[in-house]
């Protein structure tokens, strides 16, 4: 026997948007959208009432992936911040370290440069671990959610 004296397997053919069996309608009912070759309803349609995905709030406007965090230095923060201050995003801003429109960036501080005033940072601040051990050396607090490691 040769490769060109195999038989085919027979396979079913397969007949094109017929529907199904048993009689008039092939189990489409009657008229309407869902009856018609190649009509079938939105998946999110819910039958006219509001759906799930228009009640939920709109996000606009562009958010960019890649996106880089503001970077805050040690150095800065101790000539802005004085003694026992906490350091949040809102108060970044007050103390215009990070500008209005880069605060949905979020910011970061790393250990670049000396502290020597005791800060309490927030949990919306990411820190680097070098910085949290200077300001915990320097007698300050990390609210520990955030510490990142690179």
């Amino acid at each position: 026997m040769q490769i060109h004296e195999l038989s085919t397997k027979s396979n079913k053919k397969k007949r094109i948007g017929r529907g199904g069996k048993r009689g008039t309608y092939s189990g489409r009912g009657m008229k309407g959208q869902k009856a018609r070759s190649g009509g079938n309803v939105d998946p999110l349609f819910e039958g006219g009432r509001t759906t799930l995905v228009q009640k939920m709030k709109k996000k606009r406007g562009f958010k960019s992936p890649h996106a880089k965090k503001n970077v805050v230095t040690l150095a800065v923060l101790n000539a802005k911040f004085s003694d026992g201050d906490t350091v949040s995003l809102k108060t970044l801003v007050q103390n215009d370290i990070i500008t209005g429109k880069k605060v949905k960036n979020g910011a970061r501080i790393v250990a670049t440069g000396e502290i020597s005033k005791k800060l309490t940072v927030s949990t919306e601040i990411g820190v680097s671990t070098n910085a949290a051990v200077a300001i915990e050396k320097a007698g300050g607090t990390v609210e520990k959610e955030k510490i990142e490691k690179k």
